[in-house]
């Protein structure tokens, strides 16, 4: 008897649950039922016309408003040469058009989803600084419109753009770059049409954001509305504001180039006669930083200014080119001092010839028999010749105390030639000019670029 009250009772059991499983699938078969006959209730034939405009704020003849929010997924690239940047990003709209009002069925049905956007009113916005764009259509196209029970609908799309970013270079590579991103109504004025940024956070970024060479930093949103001969027309825009990383210049532009630099020193302390060396060490070192001036410059658009990469490269540039430029004043001052000595040695020859035929007219008078010493000495003596050049250093005005030369006096260049005399200064003077020169530049535009920002 207990057997049978339990088996009765599991059997009951039983088929309430197919009852209440038969019921809901019937009770949600109704439910899409009553959502495909309120689709056909507000977008049948004859009820809803996609042509006109919705009506404005609580149903007036006023514009109709829209908000906006997009948000940034990726920038993929920024090109200075072509001065455009890509982006991918969700776009909003949300609008109110009171025609499209339902029965939400006491809060069950929250809002009806639509793929085609030909069967409401849609905004005719485009992006002014388009250059190129498509949507994303894997697997399925990636859009969808969501009507809600007060007549709200919210059309989101996920699209990739190509925009013009125009580009002020003059403090490349330490600048930062605005680029915009302008939204604006085509055709309808601001009489019929005004777009407003959704309130609350318009503007959303990816937080794994990462971009090759550039850091974005900031965004703003502002409006732009433009005025043309056939009237004003509403329009947003989103500056995004890129900072340049400068490390990536720093260890492929301006350390090699400060390398080059002092490598082409290097020839200031060989030797005057190794000219082989010293020409192929400063025409190399020439030609590899034209090389890497021109590769930099492949990779800039021709502006009409002078960047500051410019002003870094001519500088290097001008400093190799003075090395090897020292190196040619050198060869022609070793030329002057062997010059020089070869007329000092052809006038020692010069001396000593008339200093011997001296001697030898001593010696004939001294065998005369009434020779007499000669009250005044032969111009020839060298007794006259060392008491003529001591009245000669005495005579001469003292020299002023000169502040190059008591610094000249420090190195060892007494014995020196000039063309010695020139190395000398320059590997004293090269290095102080450039390090002078790298103070003036990084003060300089480090500080311009702070105050620009």
């Amino acid at each position: 008897m207990i057997m049978g009250t339990g088996h009765c009772f599991w059997a009951i059991f039983y088929f309430a649950c197919l009852c209440s499983a038969s019921l809901a699938n019937n009770a949600n078969i109704n439910f899409r039922e009553r959502e495909k006959k309120v689709l056909d209730q507000i977008l049948g034939i004859g009820k809803y016309d996609a042509r006109i405009r919705p009506s404005g704020i609580n149903g007036t003849d006023g514009p109709a408003v829209v908000r906006i929010n997009l948000f940034v997924r990726s920038i993929a690239t920024i090109s200075d040469i072509k001065m455009e940047y890509s982006v991918q990003l969700t776009f909003r709209e949300q609008w109110l058009d009171e025609r499209l009002k339902f029965n939400d069925v006491g809060g069950r049905l929250k809002y009806l989803t639509l793929t085609e956007a030909n069967r409401v009113w849609m905004p005719d916005l485009f992006f002014s600084n388009e250059k190129e764009g498509h949507f994303h259509n894997i697997i399925m196209p990636n859009v969808y419109i969501r009507i809600f029970p007060f007549g709200s609908v919210l059309y989101s799309i996920r699209i990739s753009l190509t925009l013009a970013c125009p580009m002020n270079l003059k403090l490349y590579p330490l600048d930062r770059q605005v680029c915009s991103l302008r939204m604006a109504s085509y055709g309808w004025t601001t009489d019929d049409l005004v777009f407003l940024w959704k309130e609350g956070d318009p503007v959303q970024v990816v937080k794994n954001l990462h971009l090759p060479r550039f850091t974005l930093e900031k965004f703003l949103t502002d409006y732009c509305n433009s005025k043309t001969n056939t009237g004003e027309y509403s329009c947003l825009k989103v500056d995004l504001l890129f900072k340049r990383e400068f490390s990536y210049y720093l260890i492929q532009i301006y350390i090699p180039c400060c390398m080059l630099v002092i490598v082409s020193w290097v020839s200031f302390w060989l030797d005057q006669g190794a000219v082989p060396a010293r020409v192929s060490l400063g025409v190399t070192t020439l030609l590899t930083m034209a090389t890497q001036t021109s590769g930099i410059n492949a990779s800039l658009p021709p502006v009409s200014y002078t960047k500051a990469i410019d002003v870094w490269t001519g500088v290097c540039l001008t400093f190799v080119f003075g090395a090897l430029l020292e190196f040619a004043l050198v060869n022609y001052a070793s030329r002057s001092d062997l010059h020089r000595e070869n007329m000092k040695k052809k006038r020692r020859e010069l001396e000593q010839a008339s200093l011997d035929a001296a001697s030898d007219l001593l010696d004939t008078d001294s065998n005369a028999t009434f020779a007499m010493k000669p009250l005044v000495r032969h111009p020839g003596d060298p007794l006259a010749l060392e008491k003529l050049r001591q009245c000669e250093v005495h005579m001469q005005p003292p020299k002023r105390p000169n502040c190059c030369r008591s610094w000249l006096s420090k190195f060892p260049t007494r014995n020196c030639s000039r063309s010695k005399r020139i190395d000398v200064i320059s590997r004293i003077t090269f290095p102080l000019v450039f390090a002078l020169f790298n103070l003036v530049y990084w003060s300089t535009y480090l500080f311009r670029e702070e105050e620009e920002t």
